[in-house]
């Protein structure tokens, strides 16, 4: 029988250049039990407190409903944007947050110590994305994540995922950074470049990151490609592990089909 996969969410964060425009990945541990060594977006499963977060009119700011999600499966309520920026700041150091005074968060010299402290907490198991929030006065920027792309692992496979994938301007007033622990390197990179250094065999991708870094290299701008995302419609993914000449591949079933 199938293992169940866990909801979970991803960011995809993005920033222009004076060239084009560029992603920020991670790469997993050599360690991981789930894709080690590939270089990923910061995601993760949805946690408990990730439900109970976009539950409090306090803690998040409300969403639009868009074409890219008429049946609203990322709505607050489902944990998912939850989890994405809360993973985004465990992995990436970055945090999209409203203050107080309803502008995006930016971490001074004088807050950064501060800041470091409650990512390490996290790490630790000692925090809480609540606790944080709560403490340090922020609105989770939930309106901020533009819905991409939504991909299911294989049945076959021993770890499943339901993973919904987010795209996100990043801060010019914070500084992405591989945590260090989940993760042992982090880059800004095009999409393109990292679509030709995996062709070359030096960067290690999953099925999903390929295709999505494919529809990511036709937009030359973070505003071209947040905009594309209001009116495309998401569609689930289900790729298929399937045994030829004696070695596993993954396909996707709607590629098959129409070729």
């Amino acid at each position: 029988m199938p293992v169940q996969p866990r909801p979970s969410a991803a960011v995809m964060l993005l920033r222009d250049t004076r060239a084009s425009m560029e992603i920020f990945m991670v790469r997993r541990s050599s360690k991981s039990a789930f894709m080690p060594d590939v270089y990923v977006f910061p995601g993760g499963a949805v946690a408990e407190e990730d439900h109970h977060i976009e539950l409090q009119p306090d803690l998040c700011r409300p969403i639009v409903p868009t074409g890219a999600d008429p049946e609203e499966r990322t709505r607050l309520g489902t944990g998912l944007r939850a989890a994405a920026l809360r993973e985004l700041f465990e992995e990436a150091n970055i945090l999209l947050a409203y203050t107080n005074q309803q502008s995006m968060l930016a971490i001074e010299e004088s807050s950064l110590a501060r800041f470091q402290l409650h990512r390490q907490n996290f790490h630790d198991q000692q925090g809480s994305m609540e606790q944080l929030l709560r403490v340090e006065q922020l609105l989770l920027a939930t309106d901020q994540l533009y819905y991409f792309s939504h991909w299911i692992t294989p049945e076959a496979s021993p770890r499943r995922y339901d993973t919904h994938f987010f795209l996100a301007s990043g801060p010019t007033s914070q500084e992405a950074a591989y945590d260090q622990i989940e993760t042992t390197d982090g880059i800004w990179i095009g999409a393109g470049q990292a679509l030709e250094r995996y062709a070359a065999g030096t960067f290690d991708l999953a099925f999903p990151t390929i295709y999505q870094l494919r529809e990511l290299a036709v937009f030359t701008s973070v505003a071209e490609a947040l905009s594309a995302t209001e009116q495309r419609y998401v569609q689930t993914h289900r790729p298929v592990i399937v045994k030829e000449a004696g070695e596993s591949q993954i396909i996707l079933p709607e590629e098959t089909s129409q070729s």
